[in-house]
């Protein structure tokens, strides 16, 4: 996260505290545990101290949650934990007995931070996968939930056709989640339906032919759905078709797939927006079209004026 948290010391805001920068020495023992050292742990006594996560893969969650579990008690003035991408929000429930809700399990730990001098950790989340993941938390941490869709909206403002835009949800479930967002868009909705063994996706409702498709998800895995999706908008006569999700997971380099080299074509996608929270995926994808980063350096540094 290191790039991110760069942005984020230089942002101005107006009026605002400067955001300084610390250090940690991540190093592991012989056994390969880690060995872990915070540097000038004196100079953040009395600070508002704010650690910046990446739980992209489950090999580094552990030395991260050690050291999110330790700066509280460098008697910080407050504690923020910043965690763009909550990475089991996919796994939030149990539909048949012997599953394992992992998202649970995460708000579990992150519950159990210890207090700061100023009281329970903050924690500041982007387009957590479910909403009711906000009731897994418990009461000695403070979840406080944002959205890149106003990054998207400021892009949206500076196309040369803004005027001639159409926002897609690949599913109901987006457009109940984004729709507020957009109020002053026409929308289109598809659907997934099961045709045998396959898994089709077929419009529900709006119109976008002649149109600048924009779809919007959360996130994207493999981008099988926003494959589809694209097909059938370019089919019903979309002028052009563009893609945003919040967190770019994409598992095995699959963006790789809506790429020109990748022998597809870049799967007919005029632009593909993604944040740089997951921050492999940002380095891998960056001047890489038709991928496009929206920082969310902007809002973190807001969300940390204290």
């Amino acid at each position: 996260m290191k790039a991110l948290a760069e942005k984020i010391v230089e942002e101005d805001i107006e009026g605002g505290t400067a955001v300084e920068l610390g250090s940690i020495d991540w190093r592991t023992f012989p056994d390969g545990f880690p060995n872990l050292f915070v540097n000038d742990a004196h100079g953040v006594r009395d600070r508002h101290v704010a650690f910046l996560a990446s739980f992209h893969s489950p090999e580094v969650i552990f030395e991260q949650i050690s050291v999110i579990y330790s700066l509280p008690k460098m008697f910080v003035a407050s504690f923020t934990l910043i965690l763009p991408f909550f990475p089991t929000g996919t796994s939030e429930r149990v539909e048949r007995e012997g599953e394992i809700a992992t998202a649970v399990t995460l708000a579990r730990i992150l519950s159990k931070i210890p207090l700061s001098r100023g009281g329970p950790c903050s924690t500041l989340i982007f387009d957590i996968h479910a909403l009711q993941e906000r009731f897994y938390f418990g009461d000695n941490i403070l979840p406080y939930f944002e959205s890149g869709i106003p990054l998207l909206l400021n892009r949206i403002a500076e196309l040369d056709d803004a005027d001639n835009i159409v926002i897609a949800y690949p599913d109901e479930g987006a457009r109940k989640r984004f729709g507020v967002f957009f109020k002053s868009y026409e929308e289109v909705v598809c659907t997934k339906v099961r045709d045998g063994e396959k898994r089709l996706v077929k419009l529900k409702e709006g119109e976008p032919a002649g149109r600048h498709v924009i779809i919007v998800d959360d996130l994207v895995q493999s981008g099988g759905t926003l494959i589809e999706c694209q097909k059938l908008l370019s089919r019903l006569g979309a002028m052009k078709v563009s893609a945003y999700v919040t967190h770019g997971v994409f598992p095995n380099a699959s963006w790789k797939r809506f790429t020109a080299s990748s022998g597809a074509g870049g799967q007919g996608f005029y632009k593909f927006w993604l944040t740089d929270s997951c921050p492999g995926t940002a380095e891998n994808v960056s001047g890489v079209a038709p991928f496009e980063i929206l920082s969310l350096a902007r809002p973190i540094a807001e969300a940390l004026q204290v």
